[in-house]
């Protein structure tokens, strides 16, 4: 098994980071720039920063913002939020991002996906899925932050992004996003198990036991996290000391009690 990440996520609006739930009532959390500097020196794998808003509002992905953000960074850094189009993927990456989320766009343009993994590689590119069960139990495909339904099927649009080319997942649970409930176990097994790719676990995260369990029981590769870190006394070097005492293979940058 391959060391599992522990991520932070970080959601932009305008100027500073908010944190919501259920992708609504977004609630201010502070300015960007302070919080990455934070996550850096805190035992940290990778970031993904996100602009929730730039596919609502149709916003190019700013570019400069991100070469700034990006030269404060020493970890690994995931942009999202707003990319339409290999060009912009070019800019990103040429500003400093490791690798790019792709939500919306993917679903508008499937061959996106294809064309961003022939050119910058897989490793470069993330299909992110925001996902919300319906009622008969399945789930259900939204983009522009989870306020457009697709008519796609989650499981079945993963295992379409992974044969496109996409190097990793973002599986998030609308639901569970914010509610620090813990992750939404079956949506995220129903994924691995239709895919051959890494998924990145999102939505629900409040303890380190639900990141245990999201490795050990539903096989997410990686755990992303927000609420927990930003409103409560865990931390990622926490967290990675519990996957470790629980025998989940993690990069042992921490302090083992």
């Amino acid at each position: 098994m391959l060391k599992v990440r522990v991520i932070p996520t970080l959601l932009w609006k305008g100027m500073g980071l908010v944190k919501g739930i259920g992708f609504d009532s977004w609630r201010p959390v502070g300015p960007v720039l302070p919080a990455l500097k934070v996550y850096n020196a805190r035992d940290v794998d990778e970031l993904i920063l996100v602009n929730v808003v730039s596919s609502q509002l149709e916003d190019e992905p700013d570019q400069d913002a991100v070469a700034d953000l990006a030269n404060e960074c020493s970890v690994p850094l995931t942009v999202g939020g707003g990319i339409t189009g290999v060009a912009q993927i070019a800019d990103l990456l040429r500003a400093g991002a490791d690798k790019v989320a792709i939500n919306s766009a993917a679903v508008a343009n499937p061959v996106l996906v294809e064309q961003a993994a022939a050119r910058f590689g897989a490793q470069c590119i993330i299909a992110s899925i925001d996902a919300r069960r319906d009622d008969a139990g399945c789930y259900a495909v939204f983009t522009h932050a989870g306020t457009r339904a697709t008519g796609l099927d989650a499981v079945a649009w993963a295992r379409e992004l992974a044969a496109r080319g996409a190097g990793e997942i973002l599986l998030t649970s609308i639901e569970r996003d914010g509610t620090m409930q813990g992750y939404d176990l079956a949506l995220v097994e129903s994924v691995v198990r239709a895919v051959d790719i890494p998924v990145i676990a999102s939505g629900g995260a409040g303890s380190y036991d639900d990141l245990v369990r999201v490795v050990s029981e539903a096989g997410a590769s990686a755990v992303a996290a927000a609420s927990m870190f930003h409103f409560t006394e865990q931390t990622p070097a926490g967290a990675k000391a519990a996957m470790h005492a629980a025998g989940i293979p993690i990069r042992m940058n921490f302090v083992a009690a």
